[in-house]
């Protein structure tokens, strides 16, 4: 009797060619790894059968790396050694970290991304996530038997540049080969099912233990399109948790605490917080190092009031994403809530009131993101056919260079789809300049000083000109993982420099969501002080040009003639240092008037020079 093969449609006819890829949440609180076993994404589990992997590293005193269960349960014996939360250090420095003395953690006071010291040494945010993805790594070869030939990381959508370039690097060093950065929302929706027959409008509500997104997607037959993103990098699980930390202190009269008990008190405030998942009320009963024991019990009204702030700040970005969208909460077809912090009773009413419908509750909030992962995963590897549905994502932030007068000239709007490309020409200052400095920035503001600077480098070899004559175009290219690549090249000479954009880490950024309120708060000021900017540069290349041209050609101006020309460089000069926008404009329309006959005649003398000795017929 002949065996006959059967598929799946849409899958491999060959099971034994099946590529082996998985999806990875790297969390704040729990990282977990899943994966596409017969046509159905699920996550793996531990040796002991546990999902979740909390997302904690401790490097021991015998020189082993523990990390999850084992790690977690030395947080308050060892807190020093014992780094929890690294997802919020992700690509920040030391002045991005909000209330160091709260944490117990010894930081460096080296410039960069935020350095830890441990027994172990100095580590980053990026080692840490490193050991935390290689356990991962592990688990899944283990249950699949093989070597994994890549993987989806998934990243809140809000992640900047430098964010989502640390958590490549630390696949990197855990070796694995990232297929793609996906963003979490997007992730989520492809869990839910969303590209199985569902069509309309949907808010993915993510709040996890360190990060909050919202992203509104539109599903039209199997294609997912982001319409908007928001959210604040800083605002998670932890948030509350420290909240209630605060409470314990105030109510206990605590101060000056060790490093232990601070870890100590913070762990029974996460455990209290679990508790009123599904309590009324949960006891906080602790020992502290000095023999004081506290005993205090969080009821869900005093939570619900010290929290009150946060989850009302959870409602701005999600209003700032419908506004963006042009849309309104009854336009939603559905809400998916995602993120283990959005089990909190007082969330999920928040929530339902707002959009006037129950949330989708359905899959467990702490898995769905890495299931998504899982699904794209399938795809990219080539055991799916990927014109099953299509992911377009979008840029979170404006991306642009600084041009004369730190001024931001924004090349790719935020929102813009990805992956996407984009170009645009400028041109030189100054006569004769054979260089030009491009600055990458990102934000929404008008001045280079209120935005983020990621990279910066130079083109060179640009032939001597007069300015403006060169042609020197830009081109921005964003992949579908959202990092960024910047061309400069001029375009008569070919002459090209290019830069790869990985940020040095723990710039002077600000939160992503301040960001957008103050391009939003300050759009009067931020008009007012781009159209200063642009008269004071148009006025010092009017008083460059005119002081170069009095120095070769100055003898065809009498002396009342130069009086007058000299009297109006003198009144630009001065409106240039004055920051009066109309008394710049009249000073160089004043300047123009008096060099207008001075113009005329330099143009005579050169059409002379060039034409004395020459027979017009030859011409």
């Amino acid at each position: 009797m002949a065996l006959l093969q059967i598929a799946e449609p849409g899958l491999s006819t060959a099971p034994h060619q099946h590529r082996l890829a998985v999806g990875i949440d790297l969390g704040t609180t729990h990282s977990l790894v899943a994966t596409v076993r017969s046509g159905a994404a699920t996550v793996l589990p531990d040796e002991t059968g546990f999902n979740l992997l909390p997302s904690v590293v401790r490097y021991a005193p015998d020189g082993l790396v523990e990390v999850g269960h084992i790690a977690r349960a030395h947080q308050s014996d060892d807190p020093a050694n014992t780094i929890v939360s690294v997802k919020r250090f992700m690509g920040r420095g030391l002045k991005d970290v909000v209330a160091p003395a709260d944490l117990p953690y010894r930081f460096a006071t080296t410039p960069g991304m935020v350095q830890i010291h441990t027994r172990a040494g100095v580590k980053s945010p990026v080692d840490i996530s490193a050991d935390i993805l290689r356990t991962l790594k592990t688990r899944a070869e283990a249950h699949l038997g093989g070597e994994l030939i890549g993987a989806v990381i998934t990243v809140p959508a809000y992640f900047d540049d430098a964010q989502r370039q640390a958590t490549k690097d630390a696949a990197q060093l855990a070796g694995l080969n990232v297929l793609r950065l996906l963003n979490e929302p997007t992730a989520a929706a492809i869990a839910y099912g969303l590209d199985n027959a569902s069509e309309g409008t949907f808010v993915v509500y993510d709040l996890g233990g360190g990060t909050f997104d919202v992203s509104i997607l539109r599903l039209t037959r199997g294609v997912f399109e982001v319409l908007a993103t928001s959210g604040d990098s800083a605002l998670g699980g932890d948030d509350f948790d420290h909240r209630i930390y605060c409470w314990m202190l105030e109510t206990a009269g605590l101060s000056q605490l060790s490093a232990t008990d601070t870890r100590r008190l913070l762990t029974h405030a996460r455990t209290a917080k679990e508790a009123l998942t599904d309590q009324l009320e949960a006891p906080i009963i602790t020992p502290l190092s000095d023999g004081r024991v506290v005993n205090l019990t969080l009821t869900q009204a005093i939570f619900h009031a010290i929290t009150r702030t946060l989850v009302e700040k959870t409602l701005v970005p999600v209003r700032k994403a419908l506004r963006d969208a042009q849309l309104r909460p009854e336009d939603i077809t559905g809400v998916v809530m995602v993120g283990g912090a959005t089990r909190m009773p007082k969330i999920r009413r928040t929530v339902s009131a707002f959009f006037q419908q129950p949330p989708l509750t359905n899959l467990d909030p702490d898995q769905v993101v890495a299931l998504g992962a899982a699904i794209q995963a399938n795809v990219l590897a080539g055991n799916k056919a990927e014109d099953d549905w299509l992911l377009l994502d979008v840029l979170p932030l404006s991306l642009g260079i600084e041009t004369m007068g730190g001024l931001t000239e924004k090349i790719i709007p935020r929102n813009s789809t990805l992956p996407t490309a984009r170009a645009q020409e400028f041109t030189t200052f100054k006569d004769g300049q054979t260089a030009m400095v491009v600055h990458v920035v990102q934000g929404e503001r008008e001045l280079v000083e209120d935005c983020r600077s990621l990279a910066q480098f130079t083109l060179r070899g640009i032939p001597p000109m007069v300015a403006g004559a060169a042609r020197i175009r830009v081109t921005f290219q964003v992949d579908a993982d959202g990092l960024l690549s910047v061309s400069a090249r001029e375009q008569t000479t070919g002459t090209e420099a290019r830069i790869e954009v990985k940020p040095a880490y723990g710039l002077d950024s600000t939160e992503v969501t301040r960001m957008l309120t103050e391009s939003l708060t300050h759009v009067r000021e931020d008009i007012d002080a781009r159209k200063l900017r642009e008269a004071q540069v148009d006025a010092e290349g009017l008083i460059a040009t005119t002081e170069a041209a009095l120095a070769v050609d100055g003898d065809l101006l009498n002396a009342e003639e130069r009086a007058v020309v000299d009297a109006a460089l003198a009144a630009a000069h001065h409106a240039k240092a004055g920051n009066v926008t109309a008394a710049i404009n009249r000073a160089i329309g004043g300047l123009n008037e008096a060099t207008g006959e001075f113009a005329a005649r330099r143009m005579n003398r050169n059409l002379q020079q060039v034409l004395t000795g020459q027979n017009i017929r030859n011409l």
